[in-house]
């Protein structure tokens, strides 16, 4: 029973992350264009946006999850915003490899993904539909169960942007400094549309 709620809370949480949005590629991007390191810690704080979310629809927090989603325009419109940034910072950056950049800290890269991700409130319905399975249990019972399950959503997640890490290290090595620098402009193009696209939604 115990590893079926932890496998359960796995799949949900590599599934819940396998889209590959802005977020999937600012991970490819700074693990191919800042480091291996860079593109993980990245990831792993859109798996800690996972576990958040899904702690909140697990323990039933109906206020918090009803704030965020009734102030899902403010939020997107900071994601929008943020992205924008995010596109054009990473447009106007260079190659790590090139001794005069300075490199974004492994901190800022985890704190930029998790902030990003928990602009997409809507994820915490999918969370909360799921979730609504676990049935009414003892205290205890409910709160040991919640844990394994929230931990699982985190491991599950964390699986997809470790496999998605892994496949953009591949190619770290074998592109030169000029095509890192090409390949973060066309990053940041992309990026800062995405960023473009959530405020003209806001506004229609």
């Amino acid at each position: 029973m115990v590893d079926y709620i932890f496998l359960k809370g796995l799949v949900v949480g590599f599934l819940v992350a396998t889209p590959v949005g802005p977020v999937g590629l600012l991970c490819i991007q700074r693990t191919l264009g800042e480091g291996r390191l860079h593109g993980l810690v990245s990831g792993l704080g859109a798996a800690t946006a996972d576990a958040i979310f899904g702690l909140i629809a697990a323990l039933g927090l109906t206020f918090v999850s009803n704030f965020l989603v009734e102030g899902q325009s403010w939020l997107r419109l900071f994601g929008g915003l943020f992205l924008c940034y995010l596109g054009i910072k990473t447009f106007l950056s260079k190659s790590a490899s090139d001794s005069s950049v300075s490199v974004t800290s492994h901190l800022g890269n985890y704190g930029s993904t998790l902030l990003l991700a928990l602009t997409s409130p809507v994820t915490i319905l999918v969370f909360a539909a799921i979730f609504a399975g676990l049935g009414a249990v003892s205290s205890g019972a409910y709160y040991f169960t919640v844990g394994l399950s929230v931990a699982g959503v985190f491991m599950g997640s964390a699986l997809w942007w470790i496999m998605l890490w892994g496949a953009a290290g591949l190619f770290h090595w074998k592109i030169s400094s000029g095509k890192l620098t090409r390949l973060n402009k066309i990053f940041g193009t992309i990026i800062t549309v995405f960023g473009l696209f959530i405020l003209l939604f806001l506004i229609l």
